[in-house]
């Protein structure tokens, strides 16, 4: 520690520091030099004007001047608490909304990674009394708001706190891929769009808090801003969708009587290709929402992930996989399907397909062990998840080439499966390829050579929910 009493003694404590350094010094001329830098007059000042500033800056209060509490606290209300936040540039990150029974200004939410949060002293519930002292009972929360938006440095609140739970509960990170864009902005559901969350489509979100089931806590992976916003949950987007999709229908009778014209054709043609077991999980997983992910990198010694191979009918998928195979069968190979048809004379078990009964293919249908399946004059035929996993348990590279829709099954932990799309050639080329084609589309015409055309359709939807939620402001 330096004495700092007058400058003589710090002249003193620079002039006597070469001589506690020379025991440390070999060289003549390095003794020589720092006496000479010690005793510079100079140097001398620099530091006194140093340490000078030091004591200026270290007496100085840089903590906020809080107002003093207020003097007409009621003693008996024993269940009302003063805090005092000091605002900044940024949102409190809490919002606010009026009890539709009571009349009461409650806090709706509180946004992770917020002011509010990390204070820890607001929480989901409590009931605003006053702010700044002014009673809030009779106002609306627009009026709260604005309040809020004109007080400068420290914030006084007076609620009545929530009854706590006993024990919350911490729910683990969760991270998805955000399969549609998000503009809150745009979006006439949410109850507060100043606290929505926007982001494009192949974002990855986590996801803070599901403790609202319409309303995700999320923020943008990477981004520097600890406050999550609000996201529509996975199930609310979801019902928005099909929602729209049933006003769409129902407003427009010819779409409707050709979707099922559509419906009743592709159950005719499903005869001779393989088709993914329909069920809830399956209906619900076409939807565009969100997909959860977790950072992965392959370690020595990890099982090959899954190669699918997708594409239009007559791209070369098979062409494709046939060369792959050719090129390296020590690290390619390729699932055996199974069949409920009786084996040929040349056929042997295990190798052209596994050969089980009618009965056991029906039972494992119903365990959905099937990634794909199908029914071929009057027998099935089917794509199994165990011969992808005896595939990859040879350490080999799995290929397999299937119909879209069976790609959100194999969309797993298990599997993390490559998707390659293989793109087609040109529309004159394609058909050139396809002139010759025999597609069986029903019973009565299997012979029939069915022409190659391209459809392409697009819907837009606009849809209206703001009565879905309680509305709420941010503060």
């Amino acid at each position: 520690v330096i004495p700092r009493k007058t400058g003589s003694s710090l002249y003193e404590l620079l002039s006597i520091l070469p001589s506690q350094l020379q025991p440390h010094v070999e060289r003549a001329d390095d003794r020589s030099f720092l006496h000479a830098m010690f005793g510079e007059r100079s140097l001398h000042s620099l530091v006194k004007s140093l340490l000078s500033v030091h004591d200026t800056v270290a007496r100085k209060s840089y903590d906020p001047e809080l107002p003093p509490l207020p003097d007409d606290i009621d003693d008996e209300e024993d269940s009302v608490k003063i805090i005092r936040l000091v605002k900044n540039k940024e949102p409190l990150g809490a919002t606010i909304k009026k009890d539709e029974h009571t009349g009461a200004i409650i806090v709706a939410r509180i946004m992770r990674g917020g002011a509010a949060d990390r204070s820890g002293l607001i929480h989901v519930g409590d009931e605003l009394k006053e702010v700044n002292g002014i009673p809030v009972d009779d106002k609306k929360p627009e009026e709260i708001i604005c309040i809020l938006s004109q007080s400068q440095g420290a914030i006084t609140f007076k609620v009545v706190p929530a009854i706590k739970e006993e024990a919350q509960s911490k729910e683990p990170k969760m991270f998805v891929k955000a399969l549609f864009d998000y503009n809150p902005a745009e979006d006439k559901a949410i109850p507060c769009k100043e606290a929505g969350l926007a982001f494009r489509k192949g974002d990855i979100l986590q996801v803070m808090s599901q403790d609202d089931a319409t309303w995700w806590q999320a923020k943008l992976e990477g981004d520097g801003n600890p406050r999550a916003g609000l996201i529509p949950s996975k199930h609310f987007q979801e019902s928005l969708l099909f929602f729209s999709l049933y006003l769409f229908l129902s407003s427009s009778p010819a779409g409707l009587r050709r979707s099922f014209r559509l419906s009743r054709r592709d159950k005719k043609t499903n005869k001779s290709m393989y088709e993914c077991k329909r069920n809830e999980q399956y209906d619900t997983a076409d939807v565009p929402t969100y997909e959860e992910v977790t950072a992965y990198r392959r370690k020595h010694g990890d099982r090959h992930r899954l190669v699918l191979l997708v594409g239009p009918t007559g791209v070369g998928l098979n062409e494709l996989k046939r060369k792959l195979l050719i090129s390296d069968p020590q690290h390619f190979s390729v699932t055996i399907p199974h069949t409920s048809r009786s084996k040929r004379h040349q056929e042997s078990d295990g190798v052209e397909y596994h050969f089980i009964s009618k009965y056991l293919f029906e039972a494992d249908i119903q365990n959905s062990k099937f990634i794909e399946h199908g029914e071929y004059k009057g027998n099935y035929y089917g794509t199994s998840f165990d011969s992808v996993r005896s595939v990859l348990s040879k350490n080999k590279v799995c290929l397999l080439d299937v119909q879209p829709h069976t790609l959100k099954h194999l969309r797993t932990a298990e599997f993390k499966p490559y998707v390659v799309f293989v793109k087609p050639p040109s529309i004159e080329r394609l058909r050139e390829t396809r002139k010759n084609a025999k597609v069986i589309s029903g019973k009565d015409d299997k012979n029939s050579s069915k022409p190659f055309s391209v459809i392409h359709t697009t819907h837009s939807f606009d849809f209206n929910l703001s009565t879905c939620h309680p509305l709420s402001f941010l503060m």
